[in-house]
């Protein structure tokens, strides 16, 4: 299978394969659940105290998300479940298969007051997370940095125990560093001629977010926005047809994720929602049309690396709302299912960034469901439109008369003057917990 691929193909199904990744729970929690289970397994003893900060968007992005299996919202949980019972090897599924006695432990040792979380002050890191866990006199420390799961340093007892080399080994490459110099063009080819053996990996993120999806429209978690639609549907206020169908059963699988089902999202960019919006709305059409694994594989993998692509131009966490933009690789998934056309993509991504360019993230939270919601919405419209050979024109706003400068106008948008709306949002939401 090798021989078949380019170089560029390779590089491609590297960037997948590092950024489309099981995750359970929201990933902002989930790093410092990490860096508390990392920190734990250097410790002889129980676990007795626990004290960490944060980077201010890892924070935002903490306040307000359901902790899975435990019915509670924020990071002290999160925090002190992953030094009880966390995998420390289990990367974004650090939480995983967590017993019942770990999670009552853990809520024993919040109602005590032995954790604590605050802000890292100064912080340069977007993605920061530093957790010193102590059991008895004894103390292990772990930072996260940069990623999610990107562990800095291992302190025990005050001594460095770990320290990450940041000189390159050889010919170690960022699998993401083929982004800043590819196409939508390119992905798309790619997407088409790519060996189907190469990119069938891509199906699993239809059956984990599927399943996930399933798990929202039967449980009442978050704001059960899937069911609830699915409930008006069966009163006749709402159409049942396809755009119907993708809305409920994408906010439905945001529903169970952000009300803390037990149940892994296949994330995107380090995102379990941005996953579920790049996935859900291919998956619906690709059934629609009675598509076999083949053409849903490839139709999965045009979108996932769309929205990998368009993210990879924006910082890590913004004040821009990444549903968004992974949404729009959803859009690029669907129109060449229905059409196959490079500029019917192009036309949908740009109606797309001239629809719902301003969405906030203000924090990971069940509102999160909302929002995922309008963005599949939109990029059902958008394509909708793009097959009409309608769209928003390069004389309208940020959007210009190529998709590729549409992409950097609203990327450049996220990378200025939003981050001073990032600070003013991280501002008001902090003013909530003073």
């Amino acid at each position: 299978m090798s021989e078949q691929l380019t170089p560029l193909w390779k590089h491609f199904i590297q960037a997948v394969e590092e950024e489309v990744k099981p995750a359970l729970g929201c990933t902002e929690p989930v790093s410092l659940a990490l860096a508390c289970a990392i920190a734990a397994e250097q410790l002889p003893g129980e676990v007795t105290r626990i004290e960490a900060w944060v980077s201010p968007n890892l924070m935002k992005n903490g306040l307000g998300v359901t902790v899975p299996g435990t019915g509670m919202v924020g990071l002290p949980i999160a925090a002190a479940l992953g030094a009880i019972g966390g995998n420390p090897h289990g990367g974004l599924e650090v939480l995983k298969g967590v017993p019942a006695d770990a999670i009552a432990r853990a809520k024993a040792m919040l109602a005590e007051g032995k954790v604590q979380v605050g802000l890292q002050e100064p912080c340069d890191e977007i993605l920061y997370s530093r957790a010193c866990v102590y059991a008895g006199e004894a103390s292990a420390s772990v930072t996260i940095a940069g990623g999610h799961t990107r562990v800095v340093q291992i302190m025990r007892q005050g001594e460095c125990c770990f320290e990450l080399n940041e000189q390159p080994q050889g010919e170690e490459v960022d699998p993401l560093a083929v982004m800043s110099h590819t196409s939508l063009a390119q992905i798309l080819a790619f997407a088409e001629q790519v060996p189907f053996s190469a990119i069938r990996f891509i199906l699993e993120a239809a059956r984990l977010n599927d399943a996930l999806s399933r798990e929202g429209l039967k449980g009442n978690w978050g704001l059960h926005i899937g069911a609830t639609l699915v409930r008006q549907r069966e009163r006749g206020f709402i159409a049942s047809d396809l755009g119907s169908e993708i809305l409920i059963r994408t906010s439905a699988a945001s529903d169970a994720r952000m009300g803390g089902a037990t149940l892994p999202a296949m994330s995107n960019s380090g995102s379990g929602n941005q996953g579920i919006a790049a996935t859900l709305p291919v998956l619906v059409v690709a059934e629609h049309l009675q598509a076999g694994e083949e053409k849903l594989a490839r139709a999965l993998m045009l979108s996932h690396l769309t929205a990998i692509y368009i993210h990879y131009q924006l910082p890590r966490l913004s004040a821009l709302c990444a549903a968004t933009t992974a949404a729009m690789g959803a859009a690029a998934g669907m129109a060449w299912l229905l059409d196959g056309r490079y500029e019917t993509i192009a036309m949908a991504i740009s109606s797309m960034i001239g629809d719902v360019s301003g969405m906030i993230c203000d924090g990971a939270a069940n509102s999160c469901a909302m929002k995922v919601s309008t963005s599949v919405g939109s990029a059902w419209k958008a394509v909708m439109m793009a097959l009409d050979n309608s769209a928003v024109t390069g004389n309208e706003g940020i959007v210009a008369n190529d998709a590729e400068q549409s992409i950097a106008n609203l990327c450049a948008l996220a990378c200025g003057s939003m981050q001073a709306t990032d600070r003013q949002i991280i501002e008001i939401m902090a003013s909530k917990v003073r």
